[in-house]
């Protein structure tokens, strides 16, 4: 990338969530690729938490901003207003736990519920470095990902292994699906997804955030 961007000159921003039961890593997947950090001590999430990171992706500048569920999904109390804009998203279990592995039906559930068809979904079995634990093998998570027509990587957060890829994955993703439908539709499609310098105004209660327009029905 030649010459120096600023934090906040970017060509795109997307939301992505991260889902799945609790305690499958999520929290240590967003720290892991927004901050290279793990945390072996690291307690169920509290509030909305959320945290970007910018990628180059076919020479634009992808802002991605990554919501975590905030430890809501021990109560399935997680609103619409966490998924709401949402254009990507990483479907998380743990491939030491099967029961977390057999709730993914109900996540997927629960995720075409609250957003577009063409969100982009990444199914994510973490903990890969636990090998002697497994209970969940690598063919079942592809069998379910093809049956769901989802895209699938298996994860460690703890050794960094495929942290990277998975998110780099879901954003290349996306990105292709906003330049078609810009190529498609013309530039009325294009000026509806973020450019840099605009700014996506979040409230106070994080309930509103602007769809793009890669998602628009």
């Amino acid at each position: 990338m030649a010459g120096y961007r600023a934090e906040d000159d970017y060509d795109y921003l997307f939301k992505v969530v991260l889902i799945g039961d609790s305690g499958v890593g999520k929290s240590n997947l967003l720290s892991r690729f927004t901050r290279n950090e793990f945390n072996l001590e690291s307690k169920s999430t509290i509030g909305v938490e959320f945290a970007t990171r910018s990628l180059n992706v076919d020479g634009k500048i992808i802002k991605a901003q990554i919501w975590d569920t905030a430890g809501q999904e021990r109560y399935r109390a997680i609103t619409s207003a966490y998924y709401r804009g949402a254009v990507g998203a990483l479907l998380v279990y743990d491939v030491t736990r099967r029961v977390t592995f057999e709730n993914v039906e109900r996540w997927l559930k629960e995720l075409k519920e609250h957003t577009d068809p063409n969100i982009v979904v990444m199914l994510v079995g973490n903990k890969s470095d636990l090998r002697h634990l497994v209970a969940v093998s690598t063919e079942h998570g592809k069998e379910l990902a093809e049956n769901e027509s989802l895209f699938f990587m298996e994860t460690s957060a703890l050794e960094s292994t495929n942290v990277e890829n998975a998110f780099s994955e879901v954003l290349t993703q996306i990105y292709r699906i906003v330049s078609r439908k810009a190529v498609e539709t013309g530039d009325d499609a294009a000026s509806a997804v973020p450019s840099k310098g605009e700014r996506i105004i979040i409230k106070d209660d994080s309930s509103a955030m602007k769809r793009f327009g890669c998602c628009s029905s």
